[in-house]
């Protein structure tokens, strides 16, 4: 899938012509990361980033206590790839993505959210899985 932050001099392709999963987090770290009510980031396996774009790298800690590394656009700041090194996939985040389709989002961070969620919708707490 085509990936561009928003002055387009950070692009690359997606690994997969579709993502291993998508997810809506309503926790409070992607709620400010997104400047909004949740954070939509579609999952793919690890890929190497381009190394010719002018891509920076924030560091945060993770509520398990490892920690991600956030890449984004050094020119215009859009926030494009989250990488946990614990973790064998990458979150590229949603709105950076070409036609991403969201319709089988599952919600995360549920607890936190300050939006309703849709009904019917695959939905988690907190953390898939835990």
């Amino acid at each position: 899938m085509n990936t561009t932050c928003q002055c387009g001099a950070v692009h690359f392709l997606t690994p997969l012509p579709t993502p291993l999963a998508v997810y809506i987090c309503h926790c409070l770290e992607c709620r400010r990361q997104s400047s909004s009510a949740f954070g939509i980031s579609a999952k793919f396996p690890r890929f190497p980033l381009p190394k010719d774009a002018p891509l920076g790298c924030y560091t945060r800690a993770t509520s398990s206590g490892g920690t991600t590394a956030c890449y984004f656009c050094q020119k215009c700041g859009s926030r494009l790839v989250h990488d946990n090194a614990r973790k064998a996939a990458v979150s590229v985040k949603g709105g950076c993505i070409d036609g991403l389709d969201i319709s089988g989002a599952v919600h995360i961070w549920c607890k936190r959210a300050i939006v309703p969620i849709p009904e019917g919708a695959v939905r988690w707490e907190g953390e898939p899985g835990a």
